[in-house]
């Protein structure tokens, strides 16, 4: 298991910001309605479960609409791992759940592409979580003993990043605010991490 990294004071995994932007109120009623009355560790699970699965991934199922902001995901019902990546984020963190960022380069068609998943902190611990959605290669589970994220670096070139950031990463960002469909996006994606 990858060693993980805290690149900001835990305070900041807690911020509300212009994609992960749980200051809206279909954000707190939905975080609401996942909370689990069985403490922390059965909320982050079914609101994970929630982001998992009832969260379409932009590709799978053909979207030309490209979703990044926390409560435009929600609404419109799917995003790339980014923009799950995001809503994610901001339904934990407004439960009060520390939640960062992290990223792996991975193989993608002809090349390769930046994939985004999610860390979260609790009882003093970082893991990681993939609510990329599962298919019939993809197979990522909840578990706070042992990963289980929906891909791992397996071949030459690609990576698995250390670092749990804060906020999403700008680079990407600017480019899914500038494409006009997912396909887009994913042309236009770096292919490695840079900080």
């Amino acid at each position: 298991m990858l060693f993980l990294i805290q690149k900001d004071d835990l305070n900041k995994y807690l911020e509300s910001s212009k994609v992960v932007n749980y200051n809206y109120p279909e954000i707190q009623e939905k975080a609401r309605e996942l909370a689990s009355d069985q403490g922390q560790i059965e909320t982050v699970k079914d609101i994970y479960h929630f982001v998992r699965d009832e969260i379409d991934h932009s590709l799978d199922i053909g979207s030309c609409q490209v979703t990044c902001r926390a409560s435009e995901v929600l609404k419109e019902g799917h995003g790339l791992c980014f923009a799950k990546s995001n809503l994610l984020a901001a339904l934990l963190r407004f439960m009060g759940i520390p939640t960062g960022f992290c990223y792996q380069t991975l193989t993608h068609e002809e090349g390769f592409v930046l994939h985004g998943l999610n860390a979260v902190s609790l009882d003093g611990k970082w893991f990681r979580l993939d609510a990329r959605g599962n298919r019939a290669d993809v197979d990522a589970q909840f578990s706070m003993e042992r990963e289980s994220l929906a891909f791992y670096p397996t071949v030459e070139g690609e990576k698995d990043y250390p670092y749990i950031f804060s906020q999403p990463d700008k680079r990407i960002l600017k480019i899914i605010g500038e494409s006009k469909s997912p396909e887009e996006v994913m042309k236009t994606l770096p292919i490695f991490l840079t900080w």
